[in-house]
């Protein structure tokens, strides 16, 4: 096994390292230096989506005929890193990275041809109609009805923890159309419009106080069924086909980001306590490890075979991490992890001039959103404990 890069390799990382100091301006890098969650408002995720769309790169994990890169694994894997440590907004993952995949596999050319190009330019943003109350991860148990009139598809019910939908001007969304057939069996994987009369977008406040995700109540609306993707009542095989986007490949790049400030730190903190510069020692060892494990199953991609149960292991590993290294940042910040201070949260906070009061070392201000935000990270995109599950059944055979 090779991990060392190849001189196209080098080349390339050259090149997108250019690309990135002439394009990501200062307010850009700010705002993914100071995102508190994956999801970042998009008055700033869509100017940097137009700068990699106008450059060809905005899609690197699809298809080269229908917008993406042509990228191999080490290039899409080195142009992630790069973007991360150079601070770069992360896009919004539900058009890019989960709906226009799952259009690509099953849409019709009619269905491509409409709504491909709208989410590479960023003019379709979207957002994702999967948990209900009580329907979170046993979906199968959904219950959002999608009755039939001719040629339209009537939707009453709810869906909740919808991140942005009060952004969203789209959504694609998983309904029951068949009450009679076994759970898996009856369900349908809808495109629709978030303006089509009927839909009610209600705000969730998170514990860091942020208006991140909402309750989506749809009242009578009507759907026409040009809007399905894939056959009706065959939309789990959809949505299993999505779920092998949300759950796969990512990069450490981002972690180490937050770890590198955090480890500057604590590393110039004369009061720093004996124990934290410890732990940061631990979780320094734990990044290093979960960086040899991706190399591994890079190394894996490139030669032809899949990751297998490294991708589970590496989900946990990360989001376990992660969590570890926000709860070493509040213990860092101290009593400076309890003022509410959202206004310091934007990019805009940190203008000359701005005059916007910051509480705490300016390196952890988000430490405690993050850490709120980052609690989530061990369920959403497969819990950690299906993650186990799954490597159980894989790597020891029981």
């Amino acid at each position: 096994m090779n991990l060392d890069l190849t001189a196209e390799d080098v080349a390339f990382r050259y090149e997108v390292r250019t690309f990135l100091e002439k394009n990501l301006t200062p307010d850009l890098a700010a705002a993914g230096r100071l995102a508190t969650s994956v999801f970042i408002e998009p008055e700033f995720t869509l100017p940097w989506q137009r700068i990699l769309h106008a450059r060809g790169w905005v899609a690197p994990h699809w298809p080269k005929a229908h917008g993406g890169t042509g990228w191999n694994e080490m290039q899409r894997h080195v142009f992630a890193s790069e973007c991360a440590r150079a601070g770069a907004p992360g896009l919004s993952p539900m058009g890019l990275g989960m709906a226009g995949p799952c259009i690509i596999g099953y849409g019709t050319p009619q269905q491509k041809a409409h709504y491909l190009p709208r989410i590479l330019s960023g003019e379709d943003y979207r957002c994702q109609g999967y948990s209900e109350p009580g329907s979170g991860s046993a979906l199968a148990s959904l219950q959002l009805r999608a009755g039939s009139d001719a040629d339209h598809y009537v939707l009453n019910g709810t869906k909740i923890w919808t991140t942005q939908a009060h952004h969203a001007n789209r959504m694609f969304c998983l309904v029951r159309t068949d009450f009679g057939a076994k759970p898996q069996e009856g369900i349908t994987f809808l495109l629709l419009d978030m303006k089509t009369p009927g839909i009610k977008v209600e705000p969730i406040i998170t514990l860091a106080g942020e208006p991140e995700l909402n309750q989506v109540f749809f009242d009578d609306v009507r759907l026409q069924k040009s809007g399905r993707l894939g056959e009706e009542n065959d939309g789990w095989s959809v949505a299993r086909y999505l779920l092998e986007f949300e759950r796969g490949g990512g990069s450490s790049a981002g972690l180490e980001a937050v770890f590198a400030r955090l480890q500057r730190h604590v590393g110039t903190d004369s009061n720093a306590d004996l124990a934290l510069v410890r732990r940061i020692g631990e979780l320094s060892m734990r990044l290093e490890a979960i960086k040899t494990t991706e190399q591994r199953s890079l190394s894996d991609l490139t030669g032809g075979q899949p990751p297998g149960p490294a991708g589970s292991m590496l989900k946990i590993q990360r989001t376990e991490l992660l969590q570890a290294i926000d709860e070493a940042g509040v213990q860092a910040l101290g009593a400076h992890a309890a003022p509410y201070q959202p206004d310091a949260w934007q990019p805009g906070a940190w203008q000359p001039g701005a005059n916007v009061p910051i509480h705490g070392p300016e390196a952890l201000v988000t430490g405690m959103a993050r850490y709120l935000n980052n609690r989530a990270g061990s369920i959403y995109g497969g819990s950690n404990e299906v993650q186990r599950n799954i490597m159980a059944k894989a790597v020891l055979g029981l």
